[in-house]
């Protein structure tokens, strides 16, 4: 009796020329991610509704007028096919989504073309970086890696900002983002944003939610922007903290004594001085005179060179989550949006002569905040919290030294 033949669990059988063709598998080359965008849709509809929920959204009922005024306009960054979008058009009064790639903002459009809530979403098409963005109450976002710096800080930035932001950012990010003070991932990110908003961790999401997957997990942060917003100069405050987490787990004294910061921090001395009046004594030194450069350039050339990099203006932390050589925290520079205009002269430059008098001023009154006014000389900058940073930058105020 012959041996019955069975089918192969891995489909070998089929393998027969009279067995029938199955049709091949074609890849849509229109919709395929462009995963130098950073487009990674999330494809889990739970996380997705998980999301809204955090954003504590109020329903907007069209038959209730009280439910309607209360209804949220939410702004999402990045809304790829409109998964995580048709999920807050159910509870918001309306959705603005910012899209850079036009495939998938066509996309978005005709996830809703021809029902009720076409009329509750208005599609942006640009770089949300570099778009003016209208009024929103709420902003929730899959965020592209490669702006998850830009967009916090802008978000932040922004004269009425949101009441609530729910991002999902890249793990490592978001767990330096959160960091708490005197922790190991304590870092200039960290203070930044903790000093103008409420951070907190509330969802890990696999990398297989998402399609394509990414090489690394995710995971959703709550932004609460303080209100009312603190009041202290970022330029000063994100001046003074470059030069603290320069290298994190160096002495205080040894980053404000590189030479570079000490000519940084006397060109700013010199540019405080010439705007309010104050005369500078020379001490009466020959030497060679050179232009000061203003606080900008010399912030951006000086503490640049101090540190070993280059300063330009954008905090790229998210392609390379592991810290270099060059920066112990990882972290590059803010966006230059968030940014107040540099104090300059109008049309003059001041100058100074090589190691004059100012020059060992200058250097004394950094000793002297360090070691007798705040006490901070030997500790460093993980071992401070937010209070610290702030008792630190009032004494350089006070000593006549603005960033």
């Amino acid at each position: 009796m012959p041996k019955a033949t069975r089918q192969k669990r891995n489909g070998a059988a089929s393998s027969s020329p009279y067995a029938p063709s199955k049709p091949a598998r074609t890849s849509n080359p229109i919709f395929r991610m462009n995963t130098d965008l950073g487009q990674h849709v999330l494809k889990n509809p739970g996380v997705a509704q998980a999301i809204v929920d955090k954003a504590d959204l109020k329903q907007s009922d069209a038959n209730s007028l009280a439910n309607w005024l209360n209804g949220k306009i939410v702004l999402e960054v990045g809304p790829g096919s409109g998964n995580l979008t048709v999920k807050i058009l159910e509870k918001a009064k309306k959705v603005i989504a910012v899209e850079l790639d036009p495939r998938m903002a066509a996309e978005v459009t005709k996830r809703v073309q021809g029902k009720p809530e076409a009329k509750r979403l208005e599609v942006l098409l640009g770089d949300v970086i570099k778009t003016e963005l209208p009024y929103f109450d709420v902003c929730i976002s899959n965020t592209p890696y490669q702006i998850s710096s830009p967009l916090t800080f802008k978000l932040l930035s922004l004269p009425n900002p949101p009441r609530i932001c729910i991002l999902t950012f890249q793990s490592e990010f978001a767990s330096r983002l959160v960091a708490l003070p005197h922790s190991p991932l304590d870092s200039r990110l960290s203070v930044n944003a903790q000093m103008y908003a409420h951070v907190t961790h509330i969802l890990k999401v696999g990398r297989n939610n998402f399609k394509p997957p990414p090489q690394v997990d995710s995971a959703v942060v709550r932004l609460v922007p303080k209100s009312p917003r603190p009041g202290v100069a970022f330029e000063e405050w994100d001046a003074m903290l470059r030069v603290c987490f320069g290298r994190k787990h160096r002495m205080l004294r040894a980053g404000w004594i590189a030479r570079k910061v000490l000519e940084w921090v006397e060109g700013c001395y010199r540019q405080t001085c010439a705007l309010e009046g104050i005369p500078i004594d020379e001490g009466g030194q020959s030497g060679d005179m050179e232009v000061e450069p203003t606080i900008g350039e010399t912030a951006n050339r000086n503490i640049g060179e101090a540190e070993g990099e280059e300063w330009d203006g954008i905090m790229d932390v998210d392609d390379n989550p592991i810290p270099n050589e060059q920066d112990e925290d990882g972290d590059d520079e803010l966006p230059d949006f968030f940014k107040q205009e540099t104090k300059t002269l109008n049309g003059t430059t001041s100058k100074r002569k090589k190691k004059g008098k100012v020059a060992e001023l200058v250097r004394e009154k950094v000793r002297k905040i360090l070691e007798d006014d705040t006490g901070f000389a030997d500790r460093r900058a993980v071992t401070l919290d937010q209070n610290d940073f702030l008792r630190l930058l009032l004494a350089f105020n006070k000593e006549g030294i603005h960033f």
